[in-house]
Order: C-alpha cells, then sequence, then structure tokens
C-alpha cells in the first residue's frame, strides 16, 4: 500500500477506477429500486447471505452447491463442512458488527476469526494475529507470507485508513481492506472468509449496501479461482494498473453479487421463491 498520506483518494484516480465504481453505484441502485425490495427486502438480505457464504466457502475450497448449504444443519468435522459452518457464521456475524468497524477494526477482525474457528478453537492462536513462527493454513493462496512483524504494522496502518474514512468509494476501500487482509493472512485459518466478511462489512457500513443484498462473495466466487488469484497478483504487484485491475474485479464481482439478487427478486416477483 502507498505510504502517501491518502493513498485511497489516489487509488480512486487510476485509470478505469471511476468507471467501475460508477458501474456499480449503477448496478446496486438498481436492484435497491426493485419493486420487490420495498416489501420483502428482509427476504433478499437473507437469500444474499446465503449465497455469499456459500460462495466465499467454494473459494476456500468448499464448494457446495447452494441447495446443500441451505438444507444442512451439521458443520462438524470434515474439513469442507467446517468452512462452510464457518463462512455461515460470519456472514451472520458481520451485521452485528457495523458499529464497531469505524472504531475499531481491529477489534472486529479479532472478532470475524473466532467466529470462523468457532468451537474448533486451539487456545491463544486464534483472534489475534499470528507471531513469528506460526503457521497459516490457507486454501487457494500461494504468495509469500509477510512475517509477523511486518503484518503488525500493515495492520496497523489498515486501522489508521479505515478510522480516518476520508472521500474514496466505497468499492476502493472495500478492495483494498480485502486485498491487503488476503497479502497478510494474518490469522492462523480463515484469512480468505475473513477476508471477504471485512468487505462485505465494507460495502454495507459504507451505505452503498446497507441492506447487505449485493454478495459480492458471489461474484468472486463466480469469476472462478483463476480470475480471482490472478487480480490479485495485480493487488500484490502494486502497480497502478495491478491495483486497477483488482479494484475493477471487485467491482465486477459486486456487480454479479446484484444480479445474483435481481434474479431473487425476480423469483419472488413470480411467486417461485
Amino acid at each position: 500500500m502507498s505510504s502517501a498520506s491518502d493513498p485511497l483518494a489516489a487509488l480512486a484516480g487510476l485509470p478505469g477506477v471511476a468507471d467501475s465504481v460508477d458501474s456499480v453505484r449503477k448496478a446496486v441502485d438498481r436492484v435497491y429500486g426493485h419493486r420487490v425490495m420495498r416489501r420483502r427486502s428482509g427476504e433478499i438480505t437473507a437469500e444474499a447471505a446465503l449465497r455469499g457464504a456459500r460462495g466465499s466457502a467454494a473459494l476456500s475450497g468448499a464448494d457446495w452447491a447452494l441447495e446443500e448449504v441451505r438444507r444442512r444443519t451439521d458443520f462438524g468435522a470434515e474439513p469442507e463442512a467446517l468452512t462452510v459452518g464457518a463462512a455461515l457464521r460470519l456472514t451472520a456475524e458481520a451485521g452485528q458488527l457495523l458499529s464497531i468497524w469505524r472504531q475499531s477494526p481491529l477489534r472486529v477482525l479479532a472478532r470475524l476469526h473466532l467466529v470462523a474457528v468457532g468451537s474448533t478453537a486451539e487456545g491463544d492462536v486464534v483472534g489475534r494475529p499470528r507471531l513469528a513462527g506460526e503457521s497459516v493454513v490457507e486454501p487457494l493462496v500461494e504468495a509469500p507470507l509477510p512475517g509477523a512483524e511486518e503484518v503488525a504494522g500493515r495492520l496497523d496502518g489498515l486501522s489508521r485508513l479505515i478510522i480516518a474514512g476520508g472521500s474514496a468509494p466505497a468499492l476502493v476501500m472495500a478492495s483494498v481492506v480485502h486485498g491487503e487482509l488476503l497479502a497478510l493472512r494474518p490469522f492462523g485459518s480463515y484469512n480468505g472468509l475473513v477476508a471477504r466478511a471485512a468487505e462485505r462489512i465494507v460495502l454495507i457500513n459504507s451505505g452503498l449496501d446497507p441492506k447487505a443484498i449485493c454478495p459480492a462473495e458471489v461474484g468472486h466466487a463466480e469469476q472462478g479461482a483463476e480470475a480471482y488469484l490472478a487480480a490479485f497478483d495485480g493487488y500484490l504487484s502494486g502497480t497502478a494498473e495491478g491495483m486497477a485491475a483488482w479494484i475493477g474485479h471487485c467491482g465486477r464481482a459486486i456487480e454479479l453479487g446484484v444480479r445474483e439478487s435481481t434474479a431473487v427478486c425476480e423469483a419472488l416477483q413470480r411467486g417461485a421463491a
């Protein structure tokens, strides 16, 4: 991340980013204007949460069918079931942490990790950034792992950016939070799930998606792991082109989440859901 005083403002000015921001805003406005939202928004929110959790779990190696996620009640010992259960818990918890996020984002991240790990918690390695020598289990992401000291410093920088706020669009802030947490992998496990849950929190808390009906996780999964990692490589590069590509990818993910929720609205309108 840039050391400039307002790196997010600089990112918002990268080529193509303004177009992504505008496209996302228009897509979100369209789904919020759907006639079904006026009377059944709670159902759309619940369905978006379920589908978002399924998408996030898929990117962490548990690519279950939506109906399997919907009907399943046991998320016990099997690794994939644990991942899906963690994703569902994180999606539910995200909405409870909105008031804390802008004051204490690191506290929220610690809570998200605790929630993700759940009953499989292993003492003090849960809910805190890893220390030197502690390992990380993270499906999909194989990028070099920053050391514990670097993690601590960059988490502090990210926290200060979030608390400071600023005028950067929600898409830019959400993309940076997501990318930075994925790059740092600060916890021993479930970092991808936590990063995508934090992205969700930013999108809701910013006012872009206050009813949580635009699940970016759906779009990330729909674009596929290969595209996700290619865009993430752009974030890791730190170049203007790479950062713009990552933000654009995240914007497309939101738009695909909007498309998913629009389809749910249409189904409810037809009486088919």
